[in-house]
């Protein structure tokens, strides 16, 4: 059994902006806008109708899209929950 914990399910909250919950039952709220103004891969995601397409990737390894072209745009799990814990960590210094 790995102790890489699997994404369960993802959902915009708003755009660029994911809702994420992993099998080990970590919940977080995960800001991606800093990665898609970063270069023009990520430009697709700029679209709200585009960016609430997101799916988990099989064996909730990713959170994934298919641009216009049916390029996949994904973010493993790992880097994922990094940011997640990153950012939570900024929140709570800052209250």
């Amino acid at each position: 059994m790995s102790d890489i914990p699997r994404i369960q399910s993802a959902e915009p909250v708003i755009n660029g902006v994911l809702k994420i919950v992993w099998d080990d039952g970590y919940e977080a709220v995960v800001d991606v806008r800093p990665i898609i103004g970063s270069g023009k891969i990520f430009a697709f995601l700029s679209d709200p109708v585009a960016f609430s397409s997101v799916r988990v990737g099989e064996y909730g390894s990713s959170v994934y899209w298919l641009d216009d072209q049916s390029n996949v745009i994904d973010f493993g799990t790992v880097s994922m929950r990094q940011r997640a814990e990153a950012q939570a960590d900024i929140l709570r210094v800052a209250i």
